[in-house]
């Protein structure tokens, strides 16, 4: 398939813009559709090349390997729970119970720091449509973290999650330009609109257990992690990350695709 030929071309992430590909990758270069440079030109009967889509906003990776440690793969679900608390402590909410003057008693629920991020990001939107970016660092790390704590409990790798190393998990968000690419009013929707995928993520969820149980098996008799396993659940972490920054993190007003890849 011949290359995409430099030039300007619709911007895929908004319609209303143009961007400029450079013949191997998109580049910050934007202009409003009125203003715009025109397209190239081409000879009579010839199609302009079609530039290839932009990658969603939030991806993940996980590098396989060609050997799994026994040992800690029979003891996994033990030497995870420190890190996992760790994690616990660090995201959970708190619940606090006290009497009145009255008599009366009254329980107090404050939110974790997910869902506390969530509620301010999307007030950010609302009213200032801006995202601070040591606001999006913060929820990029924290998602990391959590991504290679999941990676080790499902077997995906032997590395014990760090807290600052990426590690063998690769998990990375496009830092949006709010002014430009984010609605304002759709954050208060995106729970809504994401329900199709949650109601698939369920299902794929459960079958991802399943298949984890597997591996565990096929790891401790070979030392191998089947490929096609290994590919489904990290598929299926794919797609609750997408998910996830569509509808939680709102680093993006795309809609996440229905896919593994």
């Amino acid at each position: 398939m011949p290359e995409t030929a430099a030039g300007w071309y619709p911007d895929p992430s908004d319609p209303r813009y143009l961007r400029y590909w450079d013949g191997t990758a998109w580049t910050e270069q934007r202009a409003a559709l009125p203003g715009a440079p025109p397209p190239p030109q081409y000879p009579t009967g010839q199609v302009a090349p079609r530039p290839p889509s932009q990658p969603y906003p939030a991806r993940l990776q996980v590098d396989f390997a060609e050997s799994y440690d026994r040992l800690t793969t029979f003891f996994r679900i033990v030497l995870v729970i420190p890190i996992a608390i760790v994690a616990g402590v660090l995201t959970a909410g708190g619940t606090r119970t006290f009497e009145t003057d009255a008599g009366n008693t009254v329980t107090t629920t404050t939110g974790g720091i997910v869902s506390g991020l969530f509620f301010a990001t999307l007030l950010m939107l609302l009213f200032r449509k801006r995202y601070p970016r040591w606001w999006f660092d913060f929820a990029q790390e924290l998602a990391r973290f959590s991504a290679r704590i999941g990676a080790y409990l499902a077997l995906l790798t032997d590395e014990y999650p760090s807290t600052v190393e990426h590690q063998r998990v690769h998990l990375d968000l496009d830092y949006p330009d709010a002014e430009a690419d984010l609605n304002r009013g759709l954050p208060l929707v995106k729970w809504f609109l994401a329900i199709p995928h949650l109601i698939v993520l369920f299902f794929l969820t459960v079958a991802a257990f399943f298949v984890v149980v597997i591996a565990w098996f096929a790891i401790l008799f070979t030392g191998r992690y089947p490929r096609g396993l290994f590919d489904f659940v990290v598929g299926v972490g794919r797609w609750w990350l997408r998910v996830d920054a569509y509808a939680f993190l709102l680093v993006t007003d795309r809609y996440p695709p229905f896919s593994l890849d």
